[in-house]
């Protein structure tokens, strides 16, 4: 009796997970392959009259966007999507793409996200899939904690609770090993995602300037009794976010230099529209931004060709420093 119950009443869940997954607008699903495919996957016997009634409860009572076209003399049904709560094939592509080529993320907590969003799809946007390679010589984290870390600095931003982590990075000893540096106590206030990384900005213990942390990088995170240092302005987090190159952190400081119009599409996607352009002649342009000179002296070498720098003059003094060394060494 009471699997008699059971399978009564789900039907309307059986037809529209099937509707979701195996019906589309170029390929609709007719009432006796409905009652196949639930007698196939759910072991579940229907007739006609239950099907179409169900359909109706579906469109009229839940709102389902259950269209119906007339082929001959028999109707066939699919399933259009929820823009409210349903992903588009590229987005759920976009998904897809995001996860396998992250290095922020472990390669088989990759693969779960993944197969949790082509379940979401149906299949024949899955066999579009099927040939699904991931070419790339990028590193991925060996951190299988970066999940749990996400949702507990999260936690504890919510709650304005510090929390203590312990912290790792690459070292030769003598070969390459990931070491853990310290276990640091942290306000946490904001979580960034940039350059393919996660980071946390926060207040360290002892110190009275914001800096970031790579949240791959991190292990234990356990979130303590202890209420943050202080509050912190999002003008104040804006302003880090704003000033640091490559997420170096430090003060930002008035810079002015000279580029080879070569590198303009490249200094909008490094730093963004906040700062300022001018035509200098034409073959270079001016630019005035105020920025971390640490993270900038890496742009500047990375770069050299092609910059000239006017302001600051500890800036150029760093990089003809750097140059003078190497150049001895070499």
């Amino acid at each position: 009796m009471e699997k008699n119950y059971h399978e009564k009443n789900g039907n309307a869940l059986y037809i529209i997970n099937i509707l979701k997954k195996y019906s589309s607008e170029e390929h609709k699903i007719s009432v006796n392959e409905l009652i196949k495919y639930i007698a196939d996957i759910y072991g579940v016997q229907n007739d006609r009259r239950t099907i179409e009634r169900n359909i109706e409860l579906l469109r009229d009572k839940l709102d389902y966007d259950i269209l119906v076209s007339k082929i001959g003399n028999k109707n066939y049904y699919y399933l259009l999507n929820n823009p409210d709560v349903d992903f588009e094939p590229g987005e759920i592509r976009t998904i897809i793409d995001t996860f396998s080529y992250a290095t922020f993320i472990p390669e088989s907590i990759s693969k779960e996200i993944i197969k949790k969003c082509q379940n979401m799809q149906n299949v024949y946007e899955n066999e579009k899939m099927k040939d699904y390679q991931i070419i790339s010589n990028h590193l991925k984290t060996n951190n299988m904690e970066i999940i749990k870390n996400m949702e507990d600095i999260n936690n504890a931003i919510y709650e304005k609770k510090k929390i203590s982590f312990d912290y790792y990075k690459y070292e030769l000893k003598p070969t390459l090993k990931n070491v853990k540096v310290d276990r640091f106590i942290v306000s946490p206030y904001h979580i960034l995602y940039s350059i393919q990384e996660f980071y946390l900005i926060g207040l360290k213990r002892g110190d009275k300037n914001l800096k970031s942390f790579r949240i791959d990088r991190m292990k234990n995170v356990q979130l303590m009794d202890e209420d943050v240092s202080k509050n912190v302005k999002k003008e104040d987090i804006k302003k880090v976010i704003d000033t640091s190159i490559s997420m170096y952190g430090g003060v930002g400081e008035d810079i002015e230099v000279l580029c080879d119009n070569v590198l303009l599409d490249n200094v909008i996607e490094v730093f963004g529209k906040n700062i300022k352009i001018s035509k200098y002649d034409n073959n270079h342009f001016k630019l005035v931004m105020n920025k971390d000179i640490e993270g900038f002296k890496y742009y500047v070498l990375r770069n050299i060709e092609f910059i000239k720098i006017l302001k600051p003059k500890k800036l150029k003094e760093q990089i003809q420093r750097i140059l003078k060394k190497y150049l001895e060494e070499n």
